[in-house]
């Protein structure tokens, strides 16, 4: 498969407060160095944009130097956090703004659904804003009324398609953009976000229909979605942007684990010395290390996924070890106990030589918890005499992913622990 769009040096500057440059000044220096045939002076000047910090300087870079290319049938993913550029750089692609700096090149047409019920006139029925969106986004009409009986279809909103949109709950309005938008038949679709406001009915459709285009249809999609979820089932390459800029491409797995490390909490869990502990303390933890599918440290992890703690034990006695025990309770947000992990059920004797540290792994081969904050009390018992029992030793935090391998996403409420079964 061919190359179907490349982006070459793309960045986008924006002046903060203002609409514009803001000053006279500031126009006739830009246009005093057009003339000379010299570059924008403040193309030289700009802060990062990262949305969390104090504004330094008059510019800011929403976008800075971003580099791709995506083959036709491809379906790429845009991750990052809120702010990071996505919606930017997708409003580039679509040829809704402009670059400041770098050219897009693309082959084919380009269909865009980037925020829900855009070009959505709301005292127009479905049926007419249908016909309107389509011809907005370059359908002709014989075309959309090709295809009318599909789109509606598709949107799920036979019953009220002759009702004026203004009465559409935000769902109803983003399955009929995307219904029109998928059946244009682009050769570039870009979404951004739509799946976020849909119910499971429709994610389940949408996905299957973006599915349907790349791999059935040859057609090339860019999506964007904090939804692992999504993700995982649609892409098999994303970029990953971190205050305007890209800072990963490639594979899901590895593009995942770096996302989730931008969105964990910068603070770390306080040091074990410190913690609240009871038992005789000729044993102690002295260090539990969290590690993802990927063998990294990590603080976030998606369900479904493998997860490793790396636990050392400090041996102050100089003791040798006859009897090893080591629970470890797992709780949730409010206290509640969710599950348990302990040596003691399983038949394996662990016997360490006389060290000053002992170091043993739990491994979780496919975390079995719900999206939420959880955190694990330690209790080691050493040659049948309680040393250390702490507390809250360690925190983590758990996010959606592909658990049951079917692109289902979990529903909150529906309890903590997820439990693999099948109907027979």
């Amino acid at each position: 498969m061919g190359i179907i769009l490349k982006a070459e040096n793309i960045s986008k500057q924006y002046r903060l407060g203002e609409v514009g440059t803001g000053t006279l000044s500031h126009d006739l220096n830009r246009w005093w160095h057009t003339v000379r045939g010299k570059e924008d002076p403040y193309l030289k000047v700009g802060a990062v944009n990262d949305r969390g910090a104090k504004a330094t300087d008059d510019y800011v870079w929403a976008l800075r130097d971003i580099n791709f290319e995506v083959k036709q049938g491809e379906v790429l993913g845009i991750i990052g956090k809120n702010g990071a550029g996505k919606s930017t750089l997708l409003k580039i692609l679509s040829r809704v703004t402009a670059p400041t700096t770098g050219s897009i090149k693309t082959k084919g047409r380009i269909a865009s659904l980037l925020e829900v019920g855009t070009g959505f006139h709301g005292e127009l029925s479905g049926r007419e804003n249908i016909f309107m969106n389509g011809a907005v986004l370059g359908m002709s009409k014989s075309e959309i009324k090709s295809k009318l009986d599909e789109i509606i279809a598709f949107s799920g909103c036979e019953m009220y398609i002759d009702t004026p949109v203004k009465r559409y709950s935000s769902g109803m309005t983003v399955r009929l953009g995307f219904a029109v938008a998928a059946h244009l038949e682009p050769e570039i679709l870009v979404v951004d976000e739509v799946l976020a406001v849909g119910d499971a009915d429709f994610q389940k459709k949408a996905i299957g229909k973006m599915q349907d285009l790349s791999t059935g249809e040859g057609r090339t999609v860019l999506f964007v979605s904090h939804n692992m979820v999504s993700i995982q089932n649609l892409c098999r390459n994303i970029i990953v942007l971190k205050n305007g800029a890209k800072c990963f491409e490639g594979g899901v797995d590895a593009g995942i684990s770096n996302y989730l490390k931008l969105t964990e909490n910068n603070h770390k869990n306080q040091s074990i010395q410190k913690m609240y502990r009871k038992g005789k303390g000729d044993f102690k933890f002295i260090d539990i290390k969290k590690l993802n599918w990927r063998g990294e440290d990590a603080e976030i992890f998606l369900n479904g996924s493998k997860i490793k703690f790396d636990i050392f034990i400090e041996n102050i006695s100089q003791k040798p070890v006859k009897n090893f025990r080591l629970d470890f309770g797992v709780d949730d947000s409010k206290g509640n106990r969710i599950t348990w992990f302990s040596t003691s059920l399983h038949k394996q004797k662990f016997v360490f030589p006389l060290e000053s540290i002992i170091n043993i792994g739990l491994e979780i081969p496919n975390l079995p918890l719900t999206s939420g904050s959880y955190t694990i009390t330690g209790n080691l018992i050493i040659n049948d005499t309680p040393e250390d029992w702490v507390p809250q030793i360690i925190s983590f935090e758990v996010q959606n992913g592909d658990f049951f391998k079917s692109g289902k996403i979990i529903e909150k409420g529906q309890g903590n622990l997820l439990i693999d079964h099948s109907f027979v």
